[in-house]
């Protein structure tokens, strides 16, 4: 059999098959729920892994092609996910505390 006709030709605007599921089942792993945060909150590392989880999904929303050039509302959410994960993971950000303790 020739290998070169059995592979399905690669399309440069979508993402790979299943990509999408696969993002939002990581994400789905690592999302804090609101029981976890007070358990979880000194792990910035498990926060930031959370935002970057939620950047992925956000790039691979149908509406985003990968070669797309102009920006989409889905890019630009990924991008303010990521930053927001990036400042998790510097030490910009913290646990601002529960509004219900006070603080």
């Amino acid at each position: 059999m020739d290998r070169c006709r059995s592979i399905r030709p690669v399309i440069a605007s979508t993402w790979p098959e299943g990509s999408r599921a696969a993002a939002e089942a990581l994400h789905q792993q690592l999302v804090i729920s609101d029981r976890q945060w007070h358990a979880l909150k000194g792990q910035p590392q498990r926060r930031a892994a959370e935002q970057l989880a939620a950047a992925l999904v956000q790039l691979l929303e149908e509406g985003n092609a990968a070669n797309g050039r102009s920006s989409t509302p889905q890019r630009q959410q990924a991008i303010a996910l990521v930053r927001h994960a990036l400042a998790w993971l510097e030490g910009d950000l913290r646990d601002p505390g529960c509004p219900s303790h006070g603080r």
